[in-house]
């Protein structure tokens, strides 16, 4: 038995390999978020185009619409801590190649995209590898803090992150951006070497072969899995594309600069951080505590859009982020809690495809609305679309009465 030194909030830090995990992401995701930036702002700058720029995002998730779920087959398979070694590795190369060619100036549009898109081949792996891992390095009665963890260290890189890479874009231009998170992915990979998974795992389960419509039929067969799934693909395609729309709503409606988009984001940070906080205390999770979050989420993107002074549409998108957070780690811990840990992998790149494969769509999508009828409508669509997906499946949750929460398996 492992002796309690950490509180409540922060119990699943008890686990050495959760912390080794975590610390080596905490860093790897600040550089993330500042790629993801300069990547927007040096697309905006190519181009002019909010739809290049959802394009250029798009291309990233391209590979998780198509081999998605093959991908979480694979991982199911394999020993998951390797395989995210690996990709950790190819993605520091692609950081790397992109800031040479960035920075010797022989940077074009269909380059971004040509990178954009290996890393979306990445992903394919990476996501529900990473996903499902948390598995092996807690337990299942942890698995709600763990995730809520994971999206702290995720949502204040989203708030450091933009803000460094707004400064160093500026005074330094994009490419040393992708540098800096070219170096941090060693932190990350140290801490995946010194993890020793014979050191207590939660969930690890039987490596084993299975087919990817048996995740499909595991998940259809349940219905507040089935539940959760609608709801993820929703938000996720319509919602969730906050990448083609702030950079819009930062240069034309308060006719800002990379600053303004970086503020902006990190704003959604800020609330991502407060929401990971709240989640981080929550021991119980049901799907109707995720449906509060669907409607908090339509209700804060169509305050946004009605925001008509950029202190105010900061302090709405900083609520957004809060609902938007609980959301996300909602659904992840939802899917695990209710699902065997052989089917860990499978289910979790099915999450992977409804949150990540929608984006080639949903991007680009939004980014044509934005460019038609202003980033106020992008918001609208995002708000909507949400409300309708929440109403949807309300009576689904209901005839469970009340989303009685069964024990996650193995407790």
């Amino acid at each position: 038995m492992r002796r309690p030194t950490w509180p409540r909030a922060l119990r699943a830090m008890n686990h050495r390999n959760y912390r080794l995990f975590i610390t080596g992401h905490a860093v790897s995701t600040i550089g993330t978020w500042m790629q993801r930036v300069a990547q927007d702002w040096l697309v905006l700058e190519l181009s002019g185009s909010a739809v290049d720029v959802g394009i250029a995002a798009a291309l990233q998730f391209l590979p998780v619409l198509f081999l998605g779920l093959w991908g979480g087959a694979v991982v199911d398979r394999l020993d998951r801590r390797k395989l995210i070694m690996l990709t950790q590795v190819i993605s520091m190369i692609l950081a790397g190649g992109l800031a040479v060619v960035v920075l010797v100036g022989a940077v074009q549009l269909w380059v971004v995209f040509a990178f954009s898109l290996a890393l979306g081949f990445v992903t394919v792996f990476d996501n529900p590898a990473r996903h499902a891992f948390v598995a092996e390095v807690t337990r299942p009665q942890d698995y709600v803090n763990a995730q809520a963890l994971a999206s702290t260290v995720h949502n204040v890189g989203r708030l450091v992150g933009p803000a460094i890479a707004g400064v160093l874009i500026a005074f330094a231009g994009s490419g040393w951006a992708f540098a800096v998170n070219a170096l941090s992915f060693v932190p990350v990979l140290w801490g995946l070497a010194l993890i020793r998974l014979d050191v207590v795992g939660g969930g690890k389960g039987e490596r084993k072969r299975g087919s990817v419509l048996e995740g499909l039929a595991y998940v259809f067969s349940h219905p507040e899995l089935r539940a959760c799934m609608i709801l993820i693909a929703v938000v996720a395609l319509f919602g969730q594309n906050f990448r083609a729309v702030l950079p819009i709503l930062a240069s034309e409606t308060f006719h800002g600069d990379a600053q303004t988009y970086g503020w902006l984001t990190s704003a959604l940070g800020v609330g991502a951080v407060i929401g990971a906080l709240i989640t981080a205390a929550t021991e119980r999770v049901t799907g109707w505590r995720l449906l509060l979050a669907g409607f908090g989420f339509a209700l804060t993107n169509a305050m946004i859009a009605v925001s008509p002074w950029l202190w105010l549409a900061m302090s709405t998108v900083l609520l957004m982020g809060v609902t938007n957070l609980m959301f996300n780690t909602l659904s992840k811990t939802l899917l695990q809690l209710r699902t065997e840990p052989t089917m860990h992998g499978r289910v979790m790149a099915l999450h992977g495809l409804v949150f990540l494969g929608t984006t080639p769509i949903g991007m680009p999508l939004l980014g044509w609305v934005c460019d038609q009828w202003g980033p106020q409508a992008g918001l609208w669509v995002a708000s909507l679309t949400a409300l309708v997906a929440a109403v949807a499946v309300t009576p689904m949750l209901h005839r469970l009465r009340g989303g009685h929460n069964p024990p996650p398996p193995g407790m």
